[in-house]
Order: structure tokens, then sequence, then C-alpha cells
């Protein structure tokens, strides 16, 4: 396994630390979390402290493991798609368990998967087709502004949060906004192949 794909699955492998410390029921075990306070209004649980730290560890991957592959040409069909998994691994699960705790709206995992899944299944009848469907640049801009959204809700929205700027929640929504808005325009560009039959 190249140094590529190994990044993306450290990837993978964080994404289930993540799940296993915002999900497990420590306290049944005697684990409890020290609660950091920052000032006398304000206290946050060191357990999404460490979540955050881990988020942005396993968002950094991702910035890489592409750089690298394409760098020393280790581009490779497993590894595009076990990029692809880790990518909807890492942040659905981290939103789907921000929206069950209550840190955000459930509709922002609801309207993420449901754009997921309908841009993987054009991509995969574009693809079978004869056309490599990339990344549009609004799709980035889009996984930007969720990476660093949900890393300022696991900070507790820090340091923002000291002044009342509800950055974290901003960022999230644009980028529910933009997943929208460039799954309509992944649509727009490979209708032609969706709306041809056969192959």
């Amino acid at each position: 396994m190249n140094l590529p794909n190994k990044l993306t699955m450290s990837r993978i492998i964080i994404t289930i630390l993540i799940i296993i410390l915002l999900l497990l029921p420590f306290d049944t075990f005697g684990i409890t979390f020290p609660q950091l306070f920052i000032n006398e209004l304000l206290k946050v649980d060191s357990k999404y402290m460490i979540a955050g730290v881990l988020f942005v560890a396993a968002s950094l991957t991702d910035l890489f493991d592409g750089k690298i592959a394409r760098k020393k040409n280790l581009v490779t069909d497993f590894g595009k798609m076990l990029d692809a998994i880790a990518d909807k691994v890492l942040v659905n699960s981290v939103l789907i368990i921000l929206a069950a705790q209550g840190f955000i709206s459930a509709i922002i995992p609801v309207v993420i998967i449901f754009r997921d899944t309908i841009v993987d299944s054009i991509k995969m009848i574009a693809g079978n087709k004869g056309k490599v469907v990339a990344a549009s640049k609004l799709g980035k801009i889009k996984s930007a502004c969720m990476m660093t959204g949900v890393s300022l809700t696991l900070f507790n929205n820090l340091p923002f949060e000291l002044w009342n700027l509800y950055v974290s929640d901003l960022l999230i929504i644009i980028a529910c906004i933009l997943s929208i808005i460039s799954g309509i325009q992944y649509y727009n560009d490979n209708k032609e192949y969706l709306l041809k039959s056969g192959k």
C-alpha cells in the first residue's frame, strides 16, 4: 500500500476513534473527561476538544493524500475509491453525531447525505458512459467550509464564542447551501449522460 493510501486509511481509523470517543458511555466505566473553564460563563467538555483535534488531523490527511498521490504519480482507482469513502465516513458520521447530540440541526446531515448520494450516482452513471467527473471548485469550497465548521463546533466555536459570533454554525450552513448548489451544478453538467439511453 502506497503512502497516499496509508494516509487515507489513517483517516478512516481516526474517524472510528472519534465515533468511539463521542458515543461510548465512558461514565459507565468510571471514566470522566474534565471540564475546561474558559471563563466564568463558558466551560467546554474536554472530550469534544480531543475529538476536534482528531477531526483536524483527519482533515489534514485528506489535504495531503491527494497532493502526494498526484505529485509522485501514485494515483490509483483503489486510492480514489478509498479517498471518497474516507471523506464521507468522516464528515457524515460526525455530522450525524452532532445532530443527535443537539449541536446542529438534523436537517444538515440529511441534506449532505442526500446530496452526496445523488452526486455519487451521477458520477457512476457518467463514468459508465465514458466521462470522468472531477470534483467541482464549488464542491471543494463546500468541503473546506464544512471541515472548518465541524472543527469549530467540536471546539465549542472557540475563540469566536467569546464574542458571541456564531462562526461554526454559519460555516456549516454555508457548506449546506453550497452542497445543494454544487449538486445542481453536477446534474446540469452531466444531464446528457443521465438522459442518454444505453452505454
